[in-house]
Order: structure tokens, then C-alpha cells, then sequence
């Protein structure tokens, strides 16, 4: 079986986390705050803070804005629904964007009819490692006074015009879960410029806590901290950045040498100044092709092949009011994304692209 993600350990992950394990320091520690530099730097960014999840980041950053019952939230309507989420449990509304159907990302026209009066914060989701074009974002942001949450959750170390995804909002938001591109088990990341969101957010991280072991409660806050065991996990991925970028554009230039011209199969497009770090390789069937994403799903996983199907689309959720995307639509119904992980050896690679191409072959035929 090729699963379609697994973690991978590159070098002291071990040491480390028996190291923090050791110390005594399993909450807060040395690993912590070294994880934290160490990401702030690379960002170039002045103020970090790590939290329990990719989540609870995108939740800090909507808590650092002030936003208010009613306050409208954009985002898009393929992709993973965590902003949406957080702001329904927010009492705000989101309001759904349409995709670019080549970029599967949300674009300055597509957000633009989505603006209100209401309208409040824009979160460009970074699609499996794609990045929107955040220089015209910023500047519909500007124009309407609008903030910017980044959700570069799918997206770290992917660049746009040579700089960092993740250092263009006014407050952005990475994940470490699992299956991430780096991965502290659970885990996230929330990086800001201004000081003012960076001590909101800091309260609201830890209880409302304006300093460690004095109970002065400031503000009602919540629980969002990184352990320091995750976070040794997490500096020892980190520390290998450089082999993991590497190894995942290696994946994604072997898939894309073997499926990229195929007639029966589109991929997604990475426009101009995107230099991707993919978290998933998807691909989208043409419209020829009739066989549906959950006969694909299970026809691939019974010749040894996990795969997973792509993102719902907002408008086919029950939870979400009634609304209508139709890009998204059909990319919930023809995309699928296989297996993604760094270690995957090419002989892997060609075992995925031979099982999906016959599949899809002998559906034709």
C-alpha cells in the first residue's frame, strides 16, 4: 500500500523530544522558543506565536481584529473550511469566493464581488501549495480597507515573487499537522508586523495572561499553547527545511513529467512569480471522462494506492447557507490529489501514475 501522506523524520526529531522529554521543561521550554525564532526569522517577520493547531491560529488572528456578530468574513469555496468554521462559531458571517478554474484559487475579481459594506476580512487560502496573487489582494484590500488573513496552512516555504507566503497579510497563519510540510503532530503558527494584533493575540493564546504564573486575568481568553515536546518535534523537521523543500519539488516534478500532457487529465496552474512547495499533488479529470472521484478513490485504493478526493464545495455543504459556486462545484466532483509525501521514491511515483492512467483508460474503453 502507498498511503497518500506519512510523516517523515529527517534528523533530531528524536533527540530532541527525548531531550525536552529529559528536561522536565513538557509545556513551555527551550524548544519552544527556538521553534519560534527560528520560523520568525526565516519569515522575517517581527512577532510569532505557535499554537495547538493551524485552527486556533486562524481563530486568534479573527480575535486580534476585534470583528463583531454580523462582520463579514471572505473566503473561498474550495478549500478546507477551517476560516469558515471559526468564523461561524464566531456569530460572523463568511461569505464564499469563487476559484480561478486553473489556479483553484481565489482571485482579486472573484473576492471583489463578494465585497459588502459589512466586509470586514479577506482570507486568501493557499490551495495545496499554490499562492493567490496577493498584490492584487492587497491592493482590493487597501482600496476598500479591508485586513488580510494569509491561511498558508498547505503553503509553507512557497514563495510569490521571491518572498515567503505567509509575510503579506496583516496577520497569516500556518499549520503543522500531521501531514503539513512540517509537522510538530498538531500544531500552528500565527506571524504578524504589527505589535498591537501580536499583544491582543498574545493574551487571547494563553488565558488572558499578561505574564507567566500571576493569575491577572486581562481578557477572556482561551488555551491555544504548543507543548514544548511538539515544538522539539517540530525544530528537528525545521532545522532539515532545506532536504524537504528539495525532496517535495522532486515529487512534484516526477508527477508532473508523467501526467502533464496527458489528454485525460488537467493540473493545476502556478501562475508567473509562484514558486511552489506543494503539500498535495491533485489533478483534475477532464469532462470526457465520466468516472466518478469516489469510484476513482476506491478502484485506486483496491489496487494500493490511499488517495483523497478534493475539497467539498461550500455551496454542496448543509451546514453553510444556500449559495451557489459552479468552478467550485466541478472541482469538488474532478479533482483527487495522491500521494504527497517528500520520501516517496520515483518507482512509487510511477507506480501511482500507471494505476490512475489505466483506471482511467479502461473507464473510456
Amino acid at each position: 500500500m502507498i498511503p497518500w501522506n506519512r510523516p517523515d523524520y529527517w534528523g533530531n526529531e528524536r533527540k530532541y523530544v527525548l531531550d525536552a522529554l529529559d528536561s522536565l521543561w513538557i509545556s513551555g521550554g527551550d524548544y519552544h522558543q527556538r521553534l519560534t525564532d527560528g520560523l520568525t526569522d526565516w519569515l522575517e517577520m517581527p512577532h510569532g506565536i505557535l499554537t495547538s493547531n493551524g485552527t486556533t491560529a486562524l481563530h486568534l488572528a479573527m480575535l486580534a481584529l476585534e470583528l463583531k456578530a454580523g462582520d463579514e468574513i471572505i473566503v473561498p469555496g474550495f478549500c478546507f473550511l477551517a476560516a469558515a468554521n471559526i468564523a461561524t462559531n464566531m456569530h460572523l458571517k463568511p461569505v464564499f469566493a469563487e476559484v480561478d478554474p486553473r489556479t483553484w484559487l481565489v482571485t482579486a475579481e472573484t473576492l471583489e464581488r463578494c465585497i459588502t459594506p459589512r466586509t470586514r476580512v479577506i482570507v486568501p487560502v493557499h490551495t495545496y501549495g499554490n499562492v493567490c496573487d496577493m498584490n492584487a489582494i492587497l491592493e482590493l484590500a487597501k482600496r476598500h480597507n479591508i485586513c488580510v488573513i494569509e491561511d498558508c496552512a498547505e503553503s509553507l516555504f512557497s514563495t510569490y515573487e521571491n518572498k515567503q507566503c505567509g509575510t503579506f497579510g496583516h496577520i497569516n497563519c500556518f499549520s503543522f499537522q500531521a501531514t503539513k510540510t512540517i509537522t510538530t503532530g498538531e500544531g500552528g503558527f500565527v506571524v504578524t508586523r504589527d505589535t498591537s494584533f501580536y499583544e491582543t493575540m498574545r493574551l487571547y493564546h494563553s488565558h488572558g495572561l499578561a505574564q507567566r504564573g500571576r493569575y491577572d486575568h486581562q481578557i477572556h481568553g482561551f488555551n491555544f499553547r504548543l507543548t514544548n515536546l511538539q515544538a522539539a518535534l517540530g525544530l528537528g523537521q525545521f532545522e532539515k527545511r532545506d532536504a524537504i523543500i528539495e525532496a517535495r519539488k522532486q515529487m512534484h516534478k516526477l508527477y508532473t513529467g508523467r501526467l502533464a500532457k496527458n489528454e485525460h487529465l488537467t493540473l493545476q496552474v502556478f501562475e508567473e512569480g509562484v514558486e511552489p512547495v506543494l503539500w498535495a499533488f491533485a489533478i483534475e479529470l477532464k469532462d470526457h471522462v465520466k468516472l466518478s472521484i469516489s469510484d476513482l478513490f476506491m478502484q485506486m485504493l483496491d489496487r494500493g494506492v490511499e488517495t483523497r478526493p478534493g475539497f467539498i464545495s461550500s455551496s454542496l455543504l448543509s451546514i453553510f447557507e444556500p449559495h451557489r459556486l459552479n468552478v467550485c462545484e466541478n472541482l469538488s466532483n474532478r479533482v483527487i490529489s495522491l500521494p504527497s509525501y517528500p520520501t516517496l521514491k520515483s518507482s512509487e511515483i510511477n507506480q501511482v501514475c500507471d494505476t490512475l492512467l489505466d483506471i482511467i483508460e479502461r473507464s473510456i474503453s
